[in-house]
């Protein structure tokens, strides 16, 4: 995409333009009379950057045709992060290749700080961005485990009122 037309004459001393690419994206900041700078574009922050990183953390699981997939939002029940994924693959390496998907879709979206355990054995993978854990079981571990029952289960303080 060209650099947007930053204006005539002398009052034009800056302009912006947004250039994709892989991964992110970057503002080229114009000054008149020098070459442009590309610049990364500031990470969103807050409940509406986790909101959109679930969108893309869901579509990418679904992409690889995880299986039962469950989001369960855990903000305000736990310092954690804002929401937890549990999915099922249908063999170790069908749990290893929805989670290589996902630390790809990751990276390519700049989001890719993301800390991983257990890929080397494809059993449970667990996957923090910071704003959303993902684990990604075999069905037996899953059942076995059955972590979205314990975080899906309602606080005491709920019941009690």
């Amino acid at each position: 995409m060209p650099p947007s037309d930053c204006g005539s004459g002398k009052e034009s001393q800056t302009c912006c333009s947004v250039l994709p690419r892989k991964g992110r994206t970057l503002t080229t900041v114009h000054t008149r009379g020098r070459a442009p700078v590309a610049v990364p574009k500031r990470p969103e922050r807050g409940a509406d950057a986790a909101a959109r990183a679930l969108e893309l953390v869901l579509a990418s699981l679904e992409d690889s045709k995880a299986e039962d997939i469950v989001s369960i939002d855990i903000a305000g029940k736990s310092a954690l992060g804002d929401y937890m994924v549990v999915v099922s693959g249908r063999s170790n390496r069908h749990v290893s290749a929805i989670s290589e998907h996902l630390i790809s879709d990751l990276k390519d979206e700049g989001l890719g700080s993301a800390r991983v355990e257990g890929l080397e054995t494809g059993d449970w993978v667990l996957i923090d961005t910071g704003d959303i854990i993902v684990h990604v079981f075999r069905p037996e571990i899953r059942e076995f485990y059955n972590i979205e029952k314990m975080w899906s289960a309602p606080d005491i303080e709920d019941r009690l009122h």
